[in-house]
């Protein structure tokens, strides 16, 4: 035990102290964080960030004349003229597009010196179809505005039956999470059991492992080096969640202040246009988005649902690593290791494919609870699962499975390794490796 203790001790000690591991630990919630801010910012304002761009409007109909919105990339132009005469000359004049509307309405042309966007498209169409619409719906005798109020989109307040009452059920958030926590532990087991392969081959290849072999028991430097690179990995995980959660709630009071202030402004806009028009409306304050996004995250059962991560990820690691181990102890460089990685890693990517489409619309399927208890599939198909509930003794279940799988896979891993670690220049095969299983010692 001592001696497993030792390989453990050095392996950690070994990464910890690189100062890429310390780069990394720090940075990548940091990059992350920046990561999302800046999409969640290119969403929202996206349609600032663009080049202004200038059409030519000629509308033989009248009826579109000033009715198109302006955006901030898109300025419309009303000119009158021919739509010959306009063709020869609106890239002169310094417009992008001509847009040519028929009397007829039909066949209507946007001609550019470059291929339009697909969004340009998108949203001249759209805006031409809804004062088509309106006028047309006014021709009928039709209040647009009732129209509207009967069209408004009813929403769905979800709520979860428990011993305790109802509470929200909080679909979005287990959907987020689940799918974070799966994607999460696929990337780390290919990430850290890669570097558990590599560096078994490092040392099978520099010999070091012979003389480290004539200390200690094959099975024993299997597991120090598989259960250091875990700590590492754990270590690094339990860093970034601290400093991921440390920022998110600094950037989330941040950003919460700023959306209030958003709202209450427009609630102002709103209250003054009203009085201007002397409308009698009965106004309801907007939803505050940031007080519901707190909300959310407040119902998540933190410790519950951190705990299950780091168990399922450790262990998942741990079998994974093993099997990673015994396919850098059979080859002689990382080439030779793709006939066997594949093998390994197919169940965890049929499950996280399966993961993004069926387990986690489909938590309680008959399909999402078997995988949620093979060994293999466990540590995604549960982590999806988690979220949306999962009864205690499927869990209890799923748990004790894992473990037993980890002992078998580690058992069977072992008796490759202790043969493999010592065979050199002889490439291997899946012949080999069963025979190298069944040599006794």
């Amino acid at each position: 035990m001592n001696k497993i203790l030792l390989i453990i001790q050095r392996e950690y000690l070994s990464r910890v102290k690189k100062k890429s591991f310390i780069v990394l630990t720090f940075l990548v919630p940091a990059l992350f964080i920046a990561m999302f801010a800046l999409i969640a910012y290119i969403a929202v304002k996206g349609s600032d960030l663009g080049e202004e761009r200038k059409v030519q409007v000629i509308d033989q109909t009248g009826v579109f004349e000033g009715k198109l919105q302006n955006t901030a990339t898109m300025k419309y132009v009303y000119t009158g003229g021919s739509f010959e005469q306009a063709k020869a000359s609106f890239l002169k004049e310094g417009y992008n597009y001509l847009l040519l509307i028929p009397a007829n309405e039909g066949d209507v042309e946007l001609l550019s010196e470059k291929n339009p966007s697909a969004l340009t498209i998108e949203s001249i169409e759209s805006g031409l179809s809804r004062v088509a619409e309106a006028r047309r719906l006014k021709a009928a005798g039709i209040d647009t505005a009732m129209l509207a109020q009967a069209q408004r989109r009813i929403a769905v307040k979800a709520k979860q039956i428990t011993e305790a009452g109802e509470k929200d059920a909080q679909t979005y958030t287990a959907y987020a999470i689940g799918f974070l926590s799966a994607f999460l532990i696929y990337l780390c087991l290919l990430i850290y059991g890669t570097q558990v392969m590599r560096g078994v081959i490092e040392e099978k290849v520099s010999r070091i492992v012979e003389v480290i072999i004539s200390s200690v028991r094959p099975m024993q430097l299997m597991l120090g080096k598989i259960i250091g690179v875990g700590l590492v990995g754990l270590t690094q995980f339990v860093l970034w969640i601290v400093i991921s959660v440390g920022l998110s709630i600094a950037g989330g009071s941040i950003m919460a202040k700023k959306v209030t202030q958003s709202q209450q402004a427009q609630v102002q806009q709103m209250q003054q246009i009203a009085e201007d028009r002397k409308e009698i409306r009965q106004m309801a304050k907007p939803d505050n988005a940031a007080q519901t996004i707190m909300q959310s995250i407040e119902s998540i059962p933190v410790a519950y649902t951190v705990s299950c991560f780091l168990f399922y990820f450790l262990f998942g690691y741990l079998i994974y690593s093993a099997l990673f181990a015994a396919v850098g102890s059979a080859v002689d460089n990382e080439t030779e290791t793709q006939q066997f990685v594949f093998p390994i890693t197919l169940p965890i990517i049929f499950t996280f494919a399966l993961a993004q489409s069926f387990i986690i619309n489909n938590p309680d399927s008959p399909l999402s609870v078997w995988l949620s208890m093979i060994p293999f599939t466990s540590p995604i198909a549960m982590m999806i699962r988690i979220p949306f509930g999962v009864p205690g003794w499927q869990l209890a279940l799923s748990m004790f499975l894992l473990v037993v799988g980890f002992l078998i896979t580690a058992w069977a891993a072992a008796r490759i390794y202790r043969v493999g670690i010592l065979m050199y220049g002889k490439k291997a095969s899946y012949k080999e490796l069963i025979k190298w299983f069944m040599y006794r010692e």
